[in-house]
């Protein structure tokens, strides 16, 4: 006969729960908060795919009459733009920028919309005269080229907002094609107060100094004094990470992409939290529309 377990010396029942290594207690907890920060920034994407899918088939239909869009075509995205604004918390602008050459009557265009408080909107009428102008070609900025370049949404900032509000921003944008061709991309903007009154409670509440990162390396929010918002982090593909989907350790910190959106959130586990410490740093002023 074969000795009982309880005779060999091993306890009856489910065995004892060993704790979890903190390494793993901090992973999953940034999974969480990273999940967290994807969502509220998927309400946003989806104000974005919703423009970005109307305009697509605005200029489908222009097109299907024979003649190349103007920007009067563009008004009729202007219900559909204000409803967005008036529903989504976190948007504070959003609108349609075109690609270079794309309309008949101008070289370069953005029908984009901005919260001005109470309830109000009212449109961006930025200079894109290329002789006095600096916004004039919007084509090299992070929220115009890497959706044109990439064909996938993008996080692009912070940066100062010098042309619609002077405010620390994030754009998020996507790409439009048209019967096969880059037509410009949909967009809004977030002011980075609001996002990061979302993502900080969340950053400082990790077991280590955190911070959120695009895929180009800018830290867009940062519970980490070593982190500043704003500023670049080098010395790891972000992209990469991204493009895993899933948690990875590296060199004692854990790094997760948010959920579908394109940020990274970082956990040092190598040092105690940072609690507040990081987050109200100089920000580097980048430029750009928004």
């Amino acid at each position: 006969m074969g000795t009982s377990p309880a005779l060999a010396g091993t306890p009856a029942g489910p065995p004892a729960r060993t704790p979890a290594p903190a390494a793993t207690r901090g992973a999953r907890a940034a999974t969480r908060a990273a999940a967290r920060v994807g969502r509220a920034l998927e309400a946003v994407f989806e104000a974005v795919a919703e423009t970005r899918a109307e305009t697509a088939a605005l200029l489908a239909r222009v097109v299907a009459d024979g003649r190349r869009p103007v920007t009067a075509d563009l008004a009729a995205l202007r219900p559909g733009l204000h409803r967005r604004l008036a529903r989504r918390e976190l948007v504070s602008g959003i609108g349609f920028v075109a690609a270079p050459g794309l309309l008949g009557d101008v070289r370069a265009w953005l029908e984009w919309w901005q919260s001005a408080g109470e309830g109000e909107v009212r449109p961006l009428l930025p200079d894109l005269d290329p002789g006095r102008s600096a916004y004039a070609d919007y084509t090299h900025w992070d929220w115009f080229a890497l959706p044109r370049d990439t064909g996938r949404r993008a996080v692009a900032g912070p940066y100062v907002d010098y042309l619609c509000s002077d405010e620390y921003s994030l754009t998020l944008s996507e790409p439009v094609v048209v019967a096969g061709r880059f037509a410009g991309v949909a967009a809004a903007d977030v002011y980075l107060r609001h996002f990061e009154a979302v993502a900080l409670p969340l950053l400082r509440a990790l077991p280590g100094p955190a911070y959120l990162v695009s895929a180009r390396g800018r830290v867009a929010a940062s519970a980490d004094p070593a982190h500043l918002t704003g500023s670049l982090t080098r010395g790891t593909d972000f992209a990469t990470v991204l493009a895993g989907a899933r948690a990875t350790a590296r060199d004692g910190r854990t790094l997760v992409p948010c959920a579908g959106v394109p940020l990274v959130l970082v956990l040092d586990e190598r040092q105690p939290a940072a609690g507040e410490g990081g987050s109200a740093g100089a920000r580097p002023a980048t430029g750009g529309p928004r």
